[in-house]
């Protein structure tokens, strides 16, 4: 494989880590949203 290949795989890597933590963290804010709503007031 040559470098600039090496390099991109590297990148997508790189993004998909913080695509991960973006949907994980998205997950938790609708979960809590959820519980919030669910409470009676």
């Amino acid at each position: 494989m040559k470098v600039a290949g090496t390099r991109w795989l590297c990148d997508l890597g790189v993004e998909n880590a913080r695509l991960k933590r973006l949907l994980a963290e998205a997950h938790l804010d609708n979960a809590a949203l959820k519980d919030l709503l669910s409470r009676n007031w």
